[in-house]
């Protein structure tokens, strides 16, 4: 693959209105500025990231998770962009300085399509088709439209959310530039591709989309294959800046939570560096006595770390990333010092995090609570001639296609709007139908 290729700042959906602006913004900042001042990503301040919304304390939801993804991201894309210059000087007059505004503006996005209650929303839906009501269906839909539902992917999702053009018109599109909306799909492959990993890239109904993309990008195609990709390389940055992150601050979290204690939380981030620079930075605490400041301090070091590192990865790993046989995260490649640390995290945080009561909790109200709108939304897109479904469509928003001609669109239309919803509002109306609580008069 061809970094002049690679990097566009054509639009997706305004093709033929393609032009080169005469503003300090580049094409690619215009995507940034598009994604902050839009609804869905002002509805991220209400979803759940990983720990229930903050009480008494205040923890990561995924509006400022996608914040600070895209912080970490532009510092990848920058140091990239410098290291990438400096080994090949002919491309300077190309869109490569870009790098770091287009990964910050996909790190924005990468998390737009999940539904509420963290990653249990997901796995709620999938469960739905796969071993609740949604079984039923199975017989209605094609094989490939079966496996968009049985392995439900907040990727892919965003992917949609994206691309969407509402009725052939611009209204529900982003026009985000191809490079940005490719820089966002880890799992550049159809459902039908996914196998037993459930990750995939994009919906059937966004198959036209992405094949676009990847023509226009000169992505490379994997032999013998319907329809599957190698990744745009800057998904490798946009994957690396959301494994920083959720790992360092789903452990910083855990720690304002009293899930880890100070003394076990100071351990997991010295554990990224040699015993010289531990007694260095221990040095730091004489300065800083707030325990929240120290464990911050720690935290930005890792960070710094292993922006560094895969940065590395990176840049050594080029030519095996554009011909596409880089396999695995960056994370996966750093030093030897900072991957074994990095999995001891990891395994600390799914024994003692991911399983903890609270973040249990979410997930088993997640479950109830999507589960039952999904019931209800489903069976009224089967049978919209019914008075109670009748209720139910009205009360949706024309964005979403409820009353489309085939079911699986119907149904795609209900994921839409479930999958948009914040956990407050998804609760609101999960009480409201249910007659547990009826609106202020």
């Amino acid at each position: 693959m061809d970094w002049r290729t690679l990097i566009s700042a054509k639009r997706y959906g305004m093709e033929q209105f393609h032009q080169v602006r005469e503003e300090n913004r580049s094409e690619f900042q215009r995507d940034y500025d598009r994604l902050i001042f839009s609804a869905p990503f002002r509805r991220l301040q209400n979803k759940t990231q990983v720990f229930p919304l903050p009480g008494s304390v205040f923890v990561h939801n995924r509006l400022t998770h996608s914040l600070e993804v895209s912080c970490v991201g532009r510092s990848l894309g920058n140091d990239c962009a410098k290291a990438l210059l400096e080994k090949h000087p002919d491309l300077k007059d190309s869109f490569l300085p870009e790098i770091g505004s287009i990964v910050s503006a996909a790190c924005l996005a990468h998390d737009l399509g999940n539904p509420p209650f963290g990653h249990s929303g997901e796995r709620a839906i999938s469960k739905y088709f796969e071993e609740g009501e949604g079984k039923k269906l199975k017989n209605e839909l094609t094989k490939n439209e079966w496996q968009d539902f049985i392995h439900f992917e907040g990727n892919a999702n965003a992917f949609r959310l994206l691309t969407h053009q509402f009725e052939g018109r611009r209204e529900g599109g982003f026009v985000l530039t191809y490079s940005t909306l490719a820089s966002i799909v880890k799992y550049p492959y159809s459902s039908s591709l996914a196998g037993g990993k459930s990750k995939f890239g994009f919906f059937t109904t966004e198959e036209d989309a992405f094949r676009k993309i990847a023509l226009e990008l000169g992505l490379k195609k994997i032999q013998d294959s319907p329809l599957a990709y190698v990744r745009h390389p800057l998904v490798y940055l946009v994957e690396a800046a959301d494994d920083i992150c959720y790992q360092l601050m789903d452990i910083e979290d855990a720690h304002k939570l009293k899930i880890l204690t100070t003394e076990e939380t100071k351990e997991l981030f010295l554990n990224y560096f040699p015993e010289e620079r531990q007694e260095k930075m221990k040095r730091v605490f004489k300065y800083v006595r707030d325990v929240n400041e120290q464990i911050a301090y720690l935290r930005s070091s890792v960070v710094g770390l292993l922006i560094q590192e895969c940065t590395r990865v990176f840049v050594e790993n080029e030519e095996k990333i554009l011909d596409g046989e880089f396999k695995g995260p960056l994370i996966k490649s750093v030093c030897d010092q900072a991957a074994v640390a990095y999995k001891t995290c990891s395994d600390l945080s799914f024994k003692k995090i991911y399983r903890a009561r609270d973040v249990l909790d979410i997930e088993l109200a997640g479950f109830r609570v999507i589960s039952t709108l999904l019931d209800l939304m489903v069976e009224a897109v089967q049978y919209p001639d019914k008075a109670y479904s009748r209720l139910l469509i009205d009360r949706v928003s024309d964005q979403y296609n409820l009353r489309a001609e085939g079911l699986y669109e119907r149904i795609q239309a209900v994921l839409d709007y479930i999958s948009g919803m914040t956990d407050i509002f998804a609760l609101d109306l999960y009480r409201k139908i249910n007659g547990n609580s009826l609106p202020a008069v």
